[in-house]
Order: C-alpha cells, then structure tokens, then sequence
C-alpha cells in the first residue's frame, strides 16, 4: 500500500498490530504494503508514544499524522510544454467545455506561427481540467404531470418495407419525468412531420399531456438557441402543436444535454443497451414498432427503476396517469410552414404543387402552412388569406378565380361553351352571330366572338342586340361592322325591305346542288 494512500482507519488497524507485537512482514501481508513502511510508521509511533496507552481518535490521529509524519510529495519537473505561454487561453476555452482538439484548431486559426502539435494542446488542456475543483450538480425530480422530457437517438439500420432496401433508423422517445414510464418509436427521419406525429403517438399512448416538455434544439423544434441576449425561436409549426395541446416548451440551454437526463440515458441510452440488440437483422420498420412498443409495456414499464425503486408502469397508473392534461377531442393535424412568394402568376409552388393567392400580394412573401388534408396561405401579419386542399399528387394547381384579376379570372374560365352560353342570355340575334363565328372552318374565331361580346360593356346588351340584328339582315355581322354600328349609334335604323321574288331573280327553279349531282352520275334529271 502506499503510504501516501494509507488512510486513518489502516494505519489505526496498524497501530493495533504494532501493540500486538505481529513482525513486520506479517503486518505488510496482512495491510498490503510494504515492509519499509511498516518500519517508518513503527518509528513514528514509537517517536509519537503511540505504541502505550489509549489510541487518540481518528480526528486527532490523523491530524497529528498530517503535522509530524506526512510531507508535501515531491513534484516531478517536466519538460517545458510547448503550449506553456497559452496556458491561460486554453483554461479559459477548457471553461467553456471545448474538447481538446476543437482547442488545437482553434489556436492554430488564431497564432499562424504556432508549431505545437495536437497532443501536446491535449496534454496541458487534461492538466488544466484536473486541476479545476470537480462540479456540482443537483438532481431535479418533479411532480406527477409536470415534465416529460424527449429525445432522437439513432439506433442503427432497419428495412424499408416500400424498397426492402435497409435505411437509417432514429429512435424518438418521451419520458415522463415522475414515473418514468416511455414511450418510443422508430422512424427514417427528424423532419417537422415526424416530430409532430411522434408527439400526437405518445400523447394518445399515454392519455394525457404532461404541462412541461423538456427537449433539445433540434431543427425540427427549435430555429434558434438560447443566446445571453435572447429567448429561442421556436418553430411555428411546433409552437401551434404545444397550442393544441396545451404543453410548454422548454429547450434546454446549448451544449447541455445533462438538463434531459431522464431521457438521455434512462430512455434513448436505455433503449439503445437493452432493446435495439434484441431486434432481427431484417426486422422492418412497422416490425420494430411493435415489438417495441411490446418492450415499452412489458420490460421496460415493469422494471423496478434504480432511482425511484419502484415499476414505471405502476408509479404511472397509480399517481400520473390522472393527473395529466386531457386530450382534445380533435387530434392535431401535423403542419409544416414555410415562407414562400407568391410569383407573378398569382400561384406559390410548395412540394411540386401550385396553390393561387390574392393578386394583390404577387412579389410578396406569404407564410404557408401545409397540414394533411389542407393548405392555408397567410400574410406576414399572418392573416389568413387562402385555402386548398392539399394536392395528392405533384403537378396539380389549384386556384381560385377571385384570385386574379377581373380580365384574367374572365379570361380563364371562357371557352366555347361558355362563350356560347353569355350570348344567349342578350339575344337570339347575338346567340346566331356567335355560333356562326364558332362554327367557322378552318380559322378558330372564338377570339373573335369573345371581342364581340365584350362590345356589351361599353355598351348595352341590348344595343349590341340590336347591332346584330341589322348586321344580320345587311348580311354582314363582322366585328368591325357591328363596332362601326354601335359607335355611330345606327343600331335603331330601321331594318331593310326583303327583296321582291320575281322572274329575274328566280333563274333556276330547282337546286344547284341537284344539278351538280345530276352532272356526276347521282340523280337522274327531269
């Protein structure tokens, strides 16, 4: 034993065995040390009047052996370390929790010249840490209800069962902070959609919302840390589900995961060790959800906690299940927001899909927020401004026509039925100038017949009517002319005289066409 490490209580046991008069290799086999300091102490007993009389306390033996016998170890000298002169720079980042070789990268970035190398920065930054007085923590236990703390850990690989092809695994679990009991589940991703859904799982798992929620700052919650200056910044769409379910949220301070210890390693740690070595090597992912959520019941919820000492399972449906926050009637729809810009086609693009917005907004930024069923469009002031379904497929527009702008949304809906339609409702000589426009061949003139209904704005319907009515029966309802007749207002003049039938005018007393046909062999003619 050394006898700078032999404690008060030995060297009382070897005091007792000095008055015994045991020799002194049977001291050192029997207290593990060696002869020689069996000799030394046997001389400073004698010296101290030890070896007669009533022992001293422990306090007083000690602190006599501290004043007569021990002397400060000698310390070794090293050689000079090349990092000597940094000394106080890399306390201070040794302070701030930066490993070793962050502080290696971070000298070398702030001294060009330096030539010391990384383990030499390890080296004094290890002597700097061992010589700083060990930290204070204290273990913070809360009431039933109180806080659940939540976590991702990856756990390795499992089947995709969409590909069969083995993909990335994460394990999301929720801890309640006074049982103990978990929830947990795997998914391929930490987007915000998963996030939110994994939250909904655990809440119906366990019928109620704690008042607290203890998390990190993963980008699926969190935009922004905690600075000395500033709270968090929390993402909208995890800030609208602690709304719906009436939970806060509290992100731990940056590089502090020990503020979530529970989840840390009594959940994600725990899972990790005792459940994921257990899963088959194909097991697919809805495979491992069950049987983890088997594993969270029956092993993980019956074990007898090292720290309450009690099951998890029982603590929870004993005291904490009743006191948690009821469920809303109505599950939260998991959202994602975005910001987008509304561009010049009065349409956002979000996940290969358009949705339309007010004109009025175009080269604006909109807020959207993307649930499973719906899309709503807000401004910056978050007013609420459109609604959509959400597209089941990428491609598909979706817009409504109070949208755009008057000609535009006009323009977007008129085509031939419609076009035939609105020139019924003014009359029956527009509705025949219309349809012989749109029955024309070769040329499309629905362009046309639009131009001409639009003639019923500056003027009247009924004027345009009755412009029809004498272009028709003057033979000519071209668009020019009818414009022509409503500007100079000769829509009221009176209509012309049909044309007399007389001999002249009745050459031929049968059809031409019958005639031609005689000519090529298809009728006789009489």
């Amino acid at each position: 034993m050394n006898i700078w490490r032999l404690t008060t209580m030995n060297l009382q046991e070897l005091l007792r065995r000095l008055r015994a008069g045991e020799t002194r290799t049977a001291i050192s086999r029997a207290l593990n040390m060696s002869v020689n300091t069996v000799k030394r102490y046997r001389r400073w007993a004698q010296a101290q009047g030890l070896l007669e009389g009533l022992l001293p306390e422990l306090s007083t033996l000690e602190a006599l052996r501290e004043k007569t016998y021990l002397t400060p170890r000698p310390q070794r000298h090293p050689n000079q370390s090349s990092v000597e002169s940094h000394r106080a720079e890399i306390t201070e980042l040794v302070e701030r929790g930066h490993p070793p070789r962050t502080i290696w990268r971070m000298l070398h970035g702030r001294h060009p010249g330096l030539s010391a190398s990384e383990s030499a920065v390890r080296r004094l930054a290890n002597s700097v840490r061992q010589s700083q007085p060990p930290t204070v923590v204290m273990r913070i236990e809360t009431g039933p209800a109180e806080v659940a703390q939540v976590d991702f850990g990856f756990i390795g690989y499992l089947v995709d069962p969409q590909t069969g092809q083995p993909r990335k695994a994460w394990a999301f679990v929720m801890v309640l902070g006074y049982s103990r009991h978990q929830y947990a589940e795997f998914a391929f991703d930490q987007t915000i959609p998963t996030w939110l859904l994994c939250h909904q799982h655990a809440f119906e798992f366990f019928n109620g919302v704690p008042k607290r929620i203890v998390l990190d700052n993963l980008k699926a919650a969190i935009i922004k840390a905690y600075t000395r200056d500033e709270d968090p910044e929390v993402q909208q769409s995890y800030r609208e589900c602690a709304e719906h379910y009436g939970f806060l949220i509290d992100p731990c301070l940056p590089r502090k995961p020990q503020h979530k210890g529970k989840v840390e390693r009594g959940g994600v740690g725990y899972l990790q060790q005792a459940f994921v070595p257990l899963l088959p090597a194909d097991a697919t992912l809805p495979q491992a959800n069950r049987l983890l959520r088997d594993w969270c019941l029956n092993t993980a919820g019956l074990r007898v906690h090292g720290t309450t000492r009690e099951t998890p399972l029982s603590r929870f449906a004993q005291i904490e299940q009743q006191v948690l926050q009821h469920l809303p009637y109505v599950a939260y729809d998991p959202a994602s927001w975005k910001r987008c810009q509304l561009h010049r086609d009065g349409h956002v693009t979000f996940d290969k899909s358009y949705y339309s917005a007010p004109h009025r907004f175009v080269g604006q930024a909109l807020w959207l927020r993307a649930g499973l069923r719906e899309i709503r469009l807000f401004s910056e002031k978050f007013e609420l401004v459109a609604t959509h379904p959400r597209a089941k497929q990428p491609g598909q527009r979706f817009t409504h026509a109070d949208h755009l702008p008057p000609d535009k949304a006009k323009a977007l809906t008129f085509n031939r039925d419609t076009c035939q339609q609105q020139a019924d409702t003014i009359g029956p000589a527009t509705s025949q100038v219309v349809a012989d426009l749109l029955a024309s061949r070769p040329v499309d003139r629905l362009r046309t017949a639009g131009r001409i209904l639009r003639l019923a704005e500056p003027y009247t319907a009924d004027r345009l009517e009755a412009a029809c009515k004498l272009g028709l029966a003057h033979g000519d309802a071209a668009f020019c002319t009818l414009k022509r007749i409503l500007q100079d207002g000769l829509e009221t003049m009176p209509m012309p005289e049909p044309a007399p039938v007389t001999e002249e005018t009745c050459i031929f007393a049968r059809d031409p066409y019958e005639f031609s046909r005689s000519l090529l062999g298809g009728v006789a003619w009489n």
